[in-house]
């Protein structure tokens, strides 16, 4: 029993020791208007993305999850926004996520109802950064500016 007590308290340790990888996506529709989410843990708007899945690479993962939170395919990756890992970004947990501009298509309609409560494309002069998680509201500059940020 003491060893694997020792593994189990190794692997747990290892686990919240070190940060998660995730995604962030900046979702642009054919018409240039961006998407954003409203998840039910925080209630403000967001920029879509998730944790990557054990055995999944980043591709697969923006994939996935755009589809799951917003209903939307990607059609096409844009340029890398840059790679965000202050350890407040998240509520709880220290996410290191690249943020990636990606071209998408089809129709809004979120698939995840128990992680998001609205999806809704907004023109740029919309988008309401008053209501905007205060990290997405940073990664949304850094793409307008046209900035790569290592932060």
């Amino acid at each position: 029993m003491p060893q694997y007590w020792q593994f189990f308290s190794a692997v747990l340790g290892f686990i919240f020791r070190h940060p998660i990888a995730g995604v962030t996506l900046i979702p642009i529709l054919p018409d240039d208007r961006i998407v954003l989410v409203r998840p039910r843990k925080t209630g403000k708007w967001a920029l879509p993305g998730g944790i990557i899945d054990w055995g999944e690479d980043l591709p697969t993962t923006a994939k996935r999850e755009l589809k799951e939170e917003t209903g939307l395919d990607l059609a096409q990756f844009g340029r890398l926004v840059g790679i965000y890992s202050a350890p407040d970004r998240d509520i709880g947990i220290h996410f290191i996520s690249p943020t990636l501009e990606v071209r998408a298509t089809g129709n809004l309609q979120i698939e995840d109802t128990l992680e998001i409560l609205e999806v809704r494309a907004f023109t740029r002069e919309e988008l309401p950064f008053s209501e905007l998680s205060p990290d997405n509201t940073r990664q949304l500059h850094d793409y307008f500016n046209g900035v790569t940020t290592i932060a």
